[in-house]
């Protein structure tokens, strides 16, 4: 994938992050996290800077679902949108806005 569809998907998420949230923050988190997915798929992270480098790795940390279950089968990603704490929601939400600037820069 290109650097302009890493744009698209990260500009897309950062949209789902603004209020209102219709179907509830943790939907909106789950759909960034999902969004972020798309933006990060084929891209080749190692011929990004290395701030770059940090901000997706900081990013893939946040949204990590390792070790978790989906007992109700709603998702993962809304499973884990729920544990959050509020400074690791704003830490997301920050990165997906760093990262939605990075990408959006031409080049």
């Amino acid at each position: 994938m290109t650097i302009s569809y890493a744009a698209e998907k990260f500009s897309d998420a950062r949209r789902m992050l603004m209020l209102p949230h219709p179907h509830g923050e943790n939907q909106s988190i789950a759909n960034a996290f999902a969004e972020c997915d798309h933006g990060l798929s084929d891209l080749n992270i190692s011929s990004l800077s290395d701030d770059v480098q940090r901000l997706i790795a900081e990013l893939r940390a946040i949204k990590s679902t390792a070790g978790l279950t989906d007992p109700d089968s709603i998702g993962l990603y809304k499973v884990k949108a729920s544990l959050l704490t509020e400074d690791e929601r704003f830490s997301f939400s920050s990165l997906v806005d760093e990262l939605a600037y990075w990408f959006g820069q031409p080049l």
